[in-house]
């Protein structure tokens, strides 16, 4: 059964490393055939695309598939799409994000692709936008979900949001967590010379943020927090993992609050490379106002570190409020303060919450979980009808 996977870009983040995860693991199922289709990579997110240099003939890069809306360039790529998948005529067409998965959903309809599923990461619409996007992604959805067979959400929320949007039937849905390699995560140590690369001492407390350096992360409400912290625990450290077009900005922010010693911020970081970090923190704080389920707050557990998050779409399907971690309501400052001065203050408290976050995220979160999942998926939506597996 031959499966084509569809996404808008390569770079470091969480839906890239879903896809290319389940499009790896899925290669070593019998009976299934996969390739990857991607956009171009570029900017200071970094690019994936390595990850195939072993196999290259499993991907095929569309220049012409953009993330910015570019009429020119999307009729372009729709019409690439839809040759290409009558070409090589497979069974299933699987896409991811916005763009990719508006177009390739498009694509493989004209076509004639049997099956064609589109996973959901994050919202494609709501008020983290202006009214006039908001609407234009929405109109989007819906033309594009009518023509889809069955839709993959990395959190319940995502289904809620879509059908309270009328988009799909709740049979369509099916919630497969974004599981990630759980060992790296679940041996992750506090390395005393790690951290003194980073210029951060032994008895210091590490409060982590993995997140684009960009808008809707909520990086400026953990500045507006840090000096009230800070008085209440000077020997604090805020440790940045990412990068992105803000970054200046928020150098820029630290130096004008006096706490460029504060605040380190390590630059893009490869996937490979994050356990370590999540090592060195005592907790991890994620306070986005638009993300499915981010996989930063599973893998911070995993490795037994509790987290403070915004309850936002996904967040609270894991972030299990006094028994893994904290949720406040978004943008409550004062909330965000006494949440993160409890754990700071508290290494048993800690300690409790990691423990049984791990215990969580190890029943639900591998990747070997995730990929199966999938198959299955796959397996049954092919026999409704009536195509082989084999």
């Amino acid at each position: 059964m031959r499966v084509v996977h569809v996404i808008t870009r390569l770079v470091v983040g969480g839906a890239q490393e879903n896809t290319i995860a389940s499009v790896l693991g899925l290669q070593q199922k019998p009976g299934l055939e996969l390739h990857l289709i991607s956009g171009p990579s570029t900017g200071p997110e970094g690019s994936l695309e390595s990850t195939f240099a072993v196999s290259p003939q499993s991907l095929t890069l569309l220049p012409k598939l953009v993330r910015p809306l570019n009429p020119w360039k999307d009729l372009i790529a729709w019409r690439q799409l839809t040759r290409i998948f009558r070409q090589c005529h497979p069974e299933i067409v699987h896409t991811h994000s916005g763009k990719a998965g508006f177009l390739g959903r498009l694509a493989a309809h004209r076509a004639g692709v049997p099956i064609i599923i589109h996973t959901i990461h994050g919202p494609s619409f709501g008020d983290f936008q202006g009214s006039l996007s908001n609407s234009l992604f929405l109109a989007a959805e819906r033309r594009a979900g009518k023509l889809t067979t069955h839709f993959v959400v990395v959190a319940d929320a995502m289904t809620r949001q879509y059908l309270a949007a009328g988009i799909g039937r709740p049979s369509q849905y099916a919630r497969i967590f974004s599981g990630f390699p759980l060992s790296p995560y679940l041996s992750a140590a506090n390395d005393p010379a790690f951290r003194a690369l980073w210029n951060i001492a032994p008895d210091d407390v590490v409060i982590g943020k993995i997140a684009r350096l960009f808008k809707l992360k909520g990086h400026d409400d953990l500045f507006a927090v840090a000096p009230t912290l800070l008085q209440k625990f000077p020997k604090i450290k805020f440790l940045l993992v990412g990068d992105g077009p803000w970054r200046e900005r928020f150098i820029q922010r630290a130096r004008s609050l006096g706490l460029e010693k504060q605040f380190v911020f390590t630059g893009l970081v490869p996937p490979a490379d994050v356990p370590r970090f999540v090592g060195i923190m005592d907790l991890l704080v994620h306070l986005s106002l638009r993300e499915g389920l981010a996989r930063a707050l599973p893998q911070a557990l995993a490795a037994a570190r509790p987290v403070v998050a915004y309850d936002c779409d996904g967040a609270n399907e894991v972030c299990l409020d006094n028994e893994t971690g904290f949720l406040v309501k978004p943008g409550d400052l004062p909330g965000l303060t006494e949440r993160i001065s409890r754990l700071a203050g508290d290494p048993s408290l800690r300690q409790r919450l990691g423990q049984r976050g791990r215990e969580f995220v190890r029943e639900r979160f591998a990747v070997e979980r995730m990929v199966d999942d999938l198959y299955a998926l796959y397996r049954k939506l092919a026999a409704e009808r009536g195509i082989s597996s084999s």
